[in-house]
Order: C-alpha cells, then sequence, then structure tokens
C-alpha cells in the first residue's frame, strides 16, 4: 500500500531507519501472529457450547432486553468475525457464525457487542469520542498518504506539507487509541453479564475470557504500530527540515 511504498522511498537517508524498519517487521510479525491466534481461539471454541444452547442473537437480544434496550435489531450480515455494533442506524450486526452458533466464542462475541450498545445507552465517553472521530478519519484517510508521501518529496523546500500529513495521520492514531478502553469495556460488560446470566458455567467462562481477550489484543497491535508509524514519520521531519 501507500504508506509502504513511502516508508521505503524514504527509509535510507533517515537516521535510525534501520531500527525503525526492524520495529516495523517485528510488529507486522506479532501482528500476524495476534490475527491467527483470534482465528485459533475461535475455531476452537466454537465446539464449546454454552450452557442453555442459545444461539448468539439469542444472548444478544436477552442482554439487550435485560439492559432495557429496545431501539437496537440484532441482524445477521456476511463474513467471518465481521460482527460490529453500528451506533449511527443502532443495529448489532452478527456473523453467521455468531448469530446462528450456540459455542461459548458466539456467545462471547454477541455479547461484546451488546457491550457496545449498553455503552451507547448509557453516553459512555470514549465511545462518544469515537464515534465523533468516525467521519474525521473517513476523511483524512482519502488523502493522508497522499499527503505525506507529496510531504516527503518535498520535504526540503516544504517541509510544512509534511507537517499537515502527519497531521492528518494522527487523527487514525488518535482513533486507534480511543479504540482500545472502548473495546475493553465492552467485554468487561459482556463477561460480567454472561457470567450472571449464568450463559457460561465456571468451567467454559475462561474460554469466553479467552476468546475476548485474544481479540482485544488486535486492537493494542494496531494501537501500537499506528504510533510506531507516526514516530517515524516525526523523524523524518525533524531529521530533514
Amino acid at each position: 500500500m501507500l504508506n509502504t511504498i513511502l516508508l521505503q522511498a524514504t527509509a535510507a537517508p533517515v537516521s535510525g531507519s534501520t531500527l525503525m524498519w526492524v520495529l516495523f517487521i517485528a510488529l507486522t510479525l506479532i501482528s500476524m501472529l495476534v490475527s491467527k491466534n483470534v482465528e485459533r481461539k475461535f475455531k476452537k471454541y466454537k465446539s464449546i457450547r454454552t450452557e442453555g444452547g442459545l444461539t448468539g442473537r439469542e444472548v444478544a437480544e436477552m442482554m439487550l432486553r435485560d439492559h432495557d434496550i429496545s431501539n437496537v435489531q440484532v441482524c445477521m450480515v456476511k463474513g467471518t468475525l465481521t460482527d460490529h455494533y453500528n451506533p449511527a442506524n443502532r443495529t448489532l450486526n452478527l456473523s453467521p457464525d455468531v448469530y446462528n452458533g450456540t459455542s461459548v466464542a458466539a456467545a462471547a462475541v454477541a455479547a461484546h457487542e451488546c457491550g457496545h450498545a449498553v455503552q451507547h445507552a448509557v453516553s459512555y465517553g470514549p465511545l462518544s469520542l469515537r464515534s465523533a472521530l468516525v467521519p474525521v478519519v473517513n476523511f483524512t484517510g482519502r488523502w493522508v498518504s497522499w499527503v505525506i508521501l507529496a510531504g516527503l518529496l518535498l520535504v526540503k523546500t516544504a517541509p510544512a506539507l509534511l507537517l499537515v500529513g502527519i497531521a492528518l495521520f494522527a487523527m487514525s492514531t488518535l482513533f486507534s487509541l480511543v479504540t482500545l478502553p472502548v473495546e475493553i469495556n465492552a467485554s468487561a460488560r459482556a463477561l460480567k453479564w454472561i457470567q450472571r446470566r449464568d450463559i457460561t458455567s465456571p468451567s467454559t467462562h475462561q474460554y469466553a475470557e479467552s476468546a475476548l481477550r485474544s481479540a482485544a489484543y488486535t486492537y493494542v497491535m494496531a494501537a501500537i504500530t499506528s504510533l510506531a508509524t507516526l514516530a517515524y514519520y516525526l523523524m523524518i521531519y525533524l531529521d530533514r527540515k
């Protein structure tokens, strides 16, 4: 992608670039391992049924009722691990494996997405901030790579252009950082509820915790990678201006 191209184009002349590339390669490998671990655990936990045999849809609807939320629609969407809550139209979207599944993994994911609906209902601050950042990040995402590439090419004559690109990229980094407490809090709400409602037993609850913890690591890696990339661009700007 464009970020890779512009990093390659500028790596050699920058002081400390070798160290940064080692860091990027390490982060990429770790991110791949984390993603594979998530897939492996969800595949494993799909075979472990919940106590009552409820489907993900039923778990979601029960959790919504328990929190007096009646304006959120539970829907099924295509794909694998495509589950998400959309605060714009108040829909809780579950992948087929989760929507129809009766496993611990399905229950954990469904409850996690309901956790976001609960956050929305109680006006949880980080979720409100993340929602406000969505249109900003969507806009900056269309231009940031091109602005940074132009800034790198013209860094000696127009360093302010690179600084603008860095500011645009910083919005994505901020979004990644704000996402962390949103996801962690949603998982905490989900695990507390499914345990209280006996969706999982003492022997199976650990699998729900493990599944959601593994998924959270993907957001942690995304935030760390974004911070590292932002630091690299800042290093280029400071070294070349």
